[in-house]
């Protein structure tokens, strides 16, 4: 993509006059209306605005991107402004913004607001280039600057990949895990190591808590051999349409970079169809389908987790207020936004639903997974009603796009504004309203008396299994299956929601501090660098994010993962025997005074972690001899 071919040098503002966001705003629309681009600055601008409340697209270093794509637009264009002055644009940075990139984009033109975003962003990381756009004195020095900078870039990555039309010795990424912070970039860093040293070029997009990085062009995706998708949830896979697609769990971009990489080089991948969103390797395996499985289930949950951190917390914190009498304001304020009937609690089960439909069927499938998920929330059918909701709106829309299909190409208007709202919500509400509510309405409240009457060795082995289960793969899909089944009593009314959710968070809390603790006590058994990151693992401990564990995990597993199993089943364990209620759904440290008994909380994390710390210690072999068995554990932390 040719950054001048959308930056048309008429539409150029070289020296605005605004002086507040919304004025630059006003500015750069009314240049683009003036320039026959948009059809209607009106709803331009709201779709303009609407993007900005998600997050500013002031990125920092005086740069801001503001975008839109609506029907609002009658040709993609970027539009280009420079401030003298600067004016305060809340830029993530906190400083002004003096450089401006309005990128407009029509409603069907797929991606292009990611693809522009994307080479701007690669152009605009160079300081002295965006020096050079900011003495530019005229719209045409401008536009000779970026195809200058642009064609020296293509002319790097050229010699970079030169290999690439001759020896088809490169390849594309994207990563993409349910939380979007620690596996999606683990996976990044670990296929472009292994990718340097096998002297293979590769460009990596991932899909993190922050959106989609380092987007991949089209031309990119064009010349690469092949595409390897390490992702846990849905990313866009339209694009790879008649590519060689290696479809994987993110934990495989981690743990496999090699053979990943080597399977595309030499085309062991199966070829993806977009319109059926299967590759042409015949029928699933049911390792594929129940990677899909969790792949859509992931996807609703990481979507419903903010709704649950938040809501949850700040609904154990009004717990504190409510002694001082329900009157007290603080308490109905906290209980309002938390957990009333207006509150981040009512939303749970029909985001959930909502966003597995979407995983499945794409956009049509929101509005009646949410719908889905509402009822099921509404009748009582509670977490597993929202599942199966999200499943079966899902495969409605799945089933209708096949139904349709034969319609006259002048029809197609009509399917995602009429045909899919209207049958998809009919027959997901009818089938939820008079099949799936009551079974899981009567599935659900047994479950809720079963756990809610469950004796003391009884739940003491419930909390040994979900803490142990934390450990088994550190934030894959048995920790999520644990943390998933105590949320799902969390959220459902069970008297014990928050015994669970204790024996989870001490058992994810105890791997990281373990490491913590063993590379402090048996220093001569890890190198220097093993240490460092040992303590950056007391701070990830305690902050319930047990992926700190996974660097070491990936170098020596079964030390790792067996002494962790053991310490976080164990306090687990202990916190069912001494009934450690955590109302808050995490938080770590951070939400132990919110605790019944938070000493004993505490205790139960201190000789979880102790355990495992000394049998990874006693354990461990000597430092001499793991560098004459070859063991190079910096590897797997370099990730």
């Amino acid at each position: 993509m040719k950054i001048t071919d959308l930056m048309i040098e008429r539409a150029m503002v070289m020296d605005m006059q605004a002086t507040t966001k919304e004025e630059a705003i006003d500015e750069l629309i009314a240049s683009l209306e003036k320039n026959g681009r948009i059809n209607d600055a009106k709803l331009f601008k709201e779709m303009i605005l609407k993007r900005e409340k998600e997050s500013s697209t002031g990125i920092g270093d005086g740069i801001a991107m503001p975008h839109a794509k609506t029907k609002a637009v009658n040709e993609a264009t970027v539009v280009f402004g420079r401030s003298k002055k600067g004016l305060d644009y809340k830029a993530l940075d906190n400083k002004p913004s003096d450089l401006f990139f309005m990128i407009a984009a029509p409603e069907g033109a797929a991606n292009v607001h990611l693809q522009t975003l994307a080479a701007l962003s690669r152009l605009l990381i160079d300081q002295e280039f965006v020096t050079k756009v900011k003495q530019a004195k005229t719209p045409a020095e401008v536009a000779k600057l970026f195809d200058d900078q642009q064609a020296e870039k293509e002319e790097m990555e050229k010699k970079e990949t030169s290999k690439v039309t001759n020896n088809k010795n490169f390849v594309v990424a994207v990563t993409a895990c349910p939380t979007g912070i620690a596996h999606t970039y683990m996976a990044e860093d670990a296929l472009k190591k292994k990718a340097a040293e096998m002297g293979v070029s590769i460009r990596v997009e991932t899909n993190g808590s922050e959106g989609a990085k380092h987007v991949l062009t089209a031309d990119e995706v064009a010349r690469a051999a092949g595409v390897i998708v390490a992702a846990d949830k849905k990313v866009e896979m339209a694009r790879f349409d008649n590519k060689k697609v290696l479809q994987v769990p993110v934990s495989d971009g981690i743990r496999k970079p090699e053979e990943l990489i080597t399977k595309t080089l030499n085309g062991q991948a199966p070829v993806y169809h977009a319109e059926i969103g299967a590759s042409d390797a015949g029928i699933e395996s049911t390792t594929r389908v129940w990677n899909k499985i969790y792949k859509d289930l992931m996807n609703g949950i990481s979507h419903m987790l903010p709704f649950v951190v938040g809501g949850g917390i700040l609904l154990a914190v009004s717990f504190m207020f409510e002694h001082l009498g329900k009157n007290n304001p603080i308490f109905q304020m906290l209980s309002a936004i938390a957990g009333g009937q207006t509150g981040a609690f009512h939303f749970l089960i029909a985001i959930l639903a909502g966003y597995i439909a979407i995983s499945i069927g794409d956009r049509p499938a929101l509005m009646p997974g949410v719908v889905g998920g509402f009822m099921a929330y509404s009748s009582n059918a509670g977490f597993l009603g929202g599942l199966a909701a999200g499943f079966l709106a899902g495969w409605v829309i799945v089933l209708l796009k096949k139904v349709f299909a034969g319609l006259p190409k002048t029809l197609n208007g009509l399917k995602p504004i009429l045909l899919f709202p209207v049958f998809s919500l009919l027959i997901t509400g009818g089938l939820m309203y008079y099949l799936l509510d009551p079974i899981f309405t009567w599935i659900n409240t047994g479950l809720v008396g079963a756990l809610s009457h469950l004796g003391t060795g009884n739940a003491i082995l419930l909390g040994l299994v979900l803490g142990g289960m934390q450990a088994v793969d550190m934030g894959g899909p048995v920790n999520k299956a644990a943390y998933t089944f105590a949320i799902g009593v969390f959220t459902s009314g069970a008297s014990n929601g928050g015994l669970m959710m204790a024996a989870v968070m001490a058992g994810g809390m105890v791997p990281p501090l373990a490491i913590a603790l063993a590379t402090t006590i048996f220093k001569a058994k890890f190198t220097e660098e093993e240490r460092k990151a040992g303590i950056t693992n007391y701070v990830l401990g305690l902050s319930f994010i047990t992926e700190g564990a996974i660097p070491f995990a990936a170098a020596d597993p079964l030390r790792i993962i067996t002494s962790s199993i053991i310490g976080s089943a164990t306090a687990g364990a202990l916190t069912q025997l001494w009934k450690v209620n955590i109302p808050a759904p995490h938080g770590g440290i951070f939400v132990v005074a919110l605790s019944n008994q938070p000493f004993l909380f505490i205790a139960a994390i201190l000789i979880g972690a102790i355990i495992s710390g000394l049998i990874l210690g006693f354990w461990k072999k000597p430092l001499d001899n793991r560098k004459q068995q070859g063991t190079n554990t910096m590897d797997a932390l370099k990730l």
